[in-house]
């Protein structure tokens, strides 16, 4: 007969990141039991995002929204609502979501992007907490290795040069950008913060590179664990292979502070994404096994992979099952 396992109490795990990545964890995480935190990028520039913090000077809602969403219990019918997309002949509502509106407006009703959130939340019966990385809107500036600048994420990938660093500034007055309210404390309270999977110098490093954020980071009892992308990315991760991609997080913290990295080792077959909607993924990150334990990483390699309608991703449930495994056989 089998015997039942029984936890003492759900582990805290914080989640860091932005884009489509995240929401794939965070709704296995969700089904798993997980507490959960997530810390969500606020640098996003572009399309429906860009157009409305540059219309009514608000964090961009884009990440937030998918966030919402992976989180919330609501039906499929009120999910397929929020997230819908007018088309881009509609004229001034081209291209934009329905969740988007709504944020927007609640956070033009409450005064603030961190409080629509919170708002929303409750009313869509999210299971966890989301939190902006920063409370007002940030510009994220990247540094070339040739030593020219590009500001703005949508820019960043532009000419395809490498980056050396990126940092963020508050939009609105370009002063030192500051963590939102809980987001620090959530981190230092963790039993695991999971970084990733998202876009390395637009996604994950606009949140590590807010003092207090990164500074929380480094200074956690929580278990650091990396899920290290499977395919690069032009104009950002070109030709990095899986111990790239953490020296660049170490470099941009000054120490390391990653304790465990996720590789996936699963082959994409040859040809199969779409290069139409995945037009920015490149090639399969290569492997550094030694590189990764120079950079004194525990490293978890095995089939992390999901393929989908012509794209590459983590599967939620093996890498939610990896970070279980992790978290109960070191904190709790």
């Amino acid at each position: 007969m089998k015997m039942k396992t029984y936890r003492i109490r759900k582990p805290k795990i914080v989640v860091v990141g932005g884009g489509t990545g995240l929401p794939v964890i965070l709704k296995s995480l969700r089904n798993q039991g997980a507490d959960i935190t997530a810390i969500v990028t606020v640098a996003d520039d572009g399309g429906s995002s860009g157009e409305i913090r540059e219309s009514i000077a608000m964090a961009p809602p884009g990440d937030l929204r998918n966030v919402l969403v992976s989180l919330s219990d609501m039906p499929q019918f009120y999910e397929d609502i929020f997230q819908y997309r007018f088309k881009k002949e509609d004229q001034f509502l081209a291209n934009h979501t329905i969740g988007n509106l709504i944020i927007a407006a609640v956070a033009e009703m409450r005064g603030s992007t961190y409080e629509a959130i919170q708002l929303l939340a409750r009313m869509m019966h999210v299971d966890g907490h989301i939190y902006p990385s920063s409370e007002t809107p940030l510009t994220l500036h990247a540094v070339f290795k040739d030593g020219t600048t590009a500001i703005g994420e949508s820019k960043i990938a532009i000419d395809r040069k490498t980056i050396d660093h990126v940092y963020v500034r508050n939009t609105t007055d370009d002063k030192e950008a500051k963590a939102a309210r809980k987001v620090v404390s959530a981190i230092m309270e963790a039993d695991m913060v999971v970084l990733g999977p998202g876009s390395l110098f637009t996604s994950i490093l606009p949140n590590l590179v807010i003092p207090e954020i990164g500074e929380a980071i480094v200074q956690t009892e929580a278990e650091v664990v990396y899920i290290c992308n499977i395919m690069t990315q032009k104009g950002e991760t070109e030709h990095f292979s899986d111990a790239d991609h953490i020296r660049v997080l170490h470099e941009h913290l000054k120490q390391p502070f990653i304790d465990t990295v996720l590789v996936n080792t699963e082959r994409v077959p040859e040809g199969y994404m779409d290069p139409e909607i995945y037009d920015e993924y490149l090639v399969q990150v290569a492997h550094d096994f030694n590189g990764l334990r120079n950079e004194g990483c525990r490293v978890v390699s095995t089939d992390f992979l999901e393929l989908k309608n012509g794209g590459v991703f983590h599967d939620g449930e093996k890498v939610v099952e990896e970070l279980f495994r992790l978290v109960f056989g070191s904190k709790l």
